[in-house]
């Protein structure tokens, strides 16, 4: 007789993740997410029996995530892949690229094998490979921002469950076609909006969607201000000959041709207008976010920037703004400054009191807010402790994301209206959230989308 968790040979490993978690969630209200706990897939689980998981982007932050995946026994990475093989150039000047992946994912496994090695994960460079490969269920993007989209797109009609990271798109019309996708397509999607899974933020939206600061008059983000060279090649910004091991043109992909430069590429991309938008976006995938969940407002957004200031100082590559605010107005009268001058975090403020919160802490005023409880009747928001756990969970039970692509794609919107009213020097921009256009200004309305070098192209959903 065959045990009602395993998994059975005719059936693939994803059909019975799904049909085990529909099956899991007829006994309850939606949106409950059922973790995989529910589903016998704590503690032990045979690499058979894993999501199967592919990462699309090994550099940077792409690094860090795979190591949180490997940290849950649910996950088996199969495949990384990414344009380059293996170099310096990333945070602090640490070396990434696909082979240091590799290796990391190979020597986690091999802990689990009497023998101590492990021979299987491979290392690609075209992205594609992953996404045709049947064998996978979910796949991460972790690319710099100009190459989100297509991949992502692309996932959906390969039908993979994604996980990708923030900011989620380069442009507005990137983003609305990645939500158009995963809808149409019915995929599990987790933006890396991990501030979604903080405590202390889901505690500080909570207090202020229950009115205990009274009526919401503004909010006030702070975010970091400046362009860092994190990998110290920033003063390498003239032409040099593409390092072996690295596929430049395709890393450039839909951007713009430009010749190879250290200072262009790897950790500093996103100072880049072409491939990303400086701290506005970098940060405005965090900060705005939760701004937006504690407003209310995260299927909708803003009808006007105002008050734009934007500092590009001079220089051959770096083109993002170092210094920046704007203010978001709402339906309702509520303002939301973005800028790198206010204080770090989030702060809303209500007639009857604020608070201001940031990673790993909430401080309200008056302090007795802070052990404010709240009733069973009172809103309570999407709970989620751990950003990759809630992903998996989610694959398995096929639940909502706490940090879905529509919220996302309405949160970055904010911070590429900024930019383009920065960019083109306008004190003001008129926006519809409905329509999501642009009102009466034709030359902003052109940068709601780019142009994308062939022969790549956006997909079709």
């Amino acid at each position: 007789m065959t045990h009602a968790l395993e998994t059975p040979p005719a059936r693939s490993r994803r059909d019975f993740f799904r049909q085990a978690g529909q099956a899991a969630l007829a006994g309850f209200a939606f949106p409950t997410i059922i973790p995989g706990s529910a589903l016998g897939l704590s503690g032990k689980v045979a690499a058979s029996n894993r999501i199967s998981l592919g990462v699309v982007g090994t550099g940077n932050q792409g690094f860090n995530d795979i190591r949180s995946f490997l940290g849950d026994e649910r996950v088996q990475i199969v495949a990384v892949c990414d344009v380059n093989r293996e170099s310096p150039g990333y945070w602090d000047g640490k070396v990434g690229g696909r082979e240091p992946a590799r290796r990391l994912v190979e020597a986690h496994y091999a802990k689990e094998k009497s023998s101590g090695t492990y021979r299987g994960c491979d290392a690609l460079v075209d992205y594609r490979e992953i996404l045709g490969r049947k064998d996978i269920d979910a796949v991460e993007v972790c690319t710099p921002d100009h190459w989100h989209a297509i991949p992502v797109i692309e996932a959906c009609k390969a039908k993979k469950d994604i996980y990708c990271q923030k900011p989620l798109s380069l442009t507005i019309a990137e983003g609305r076609a990645m939500s158009f996708a995963v809808s149409k397509h019915g995929v599990v999607f987790q933006t890396g909006s991990q501030q979604r899974s903080d405590p202390q933020f889901r505690r500080a939206c909570e207090l202020v969607r229950n009115g205990r600061i009274g009526t919401l008059r503004s909010v006030l983000v702070g975010l970091p201000a400046g362009r860092q060279d994190y990998a110290r090649t920033g003063d390498r910004k003239g032409a040099e000959p593409v390092p072996e091991g690295f596929e430049y043109d395709r890393w450039l992909g839909p951007a713009p041709a430009a010749p190879y430069a250290p200072a262009r590429c790897h950790v500093n991309f996103r100072w880049i207008l072409d491939y990303s938008g400086g701290q506005v976006t970098d940060w405005g995938g965090h900060h705005p976010d939760c701004a937006q969940w504690g407003m209310g407002t995260e299927m909708t957004g803003p009808v006007e920037i105002r008050r734009v200031k934007g500092v590009f100082p001079p220089d051959t590559i770096w083109n993002t703004a170092t210094e920046y605010s704007f203010e978001s107005v709402y339906e309702n009268g509520v303002t939301m400054t973005i800028s790198n001058k206010e204080r770090m975090g989030v702060t809303f403020v209500g007639s009857e009191g604020n608070i201001h919160a940031d990673r790993g802490r909430i401080e309200t005023n008056p302090a007795t807010l802070k052990d404010s409880k709240i009733g069973p009747d009172e809103v309570h928001l999407y709970k989620s402790d751990d950003h990759f756990r809630n992903f998996i969970d989610c694959v398995i039970s096929r639940g909502p994301t706490a940090a879905p692509v529509e919220v996302a794609h309405r949160s970055i919107t904010i911070c590429h209206l900024g930019n383009i009213a920065m960019r083109l020097g306008r004190e003001k921009l008129r926006w519809d959230p409905r329509t999501e256009r642009i009102i009466g200004d034709d030359e902003a309305s052109a940068m709601l989308s780019r142009p994308y070098r062939d022969p790549w192209k956006l997909p079709e959903a």
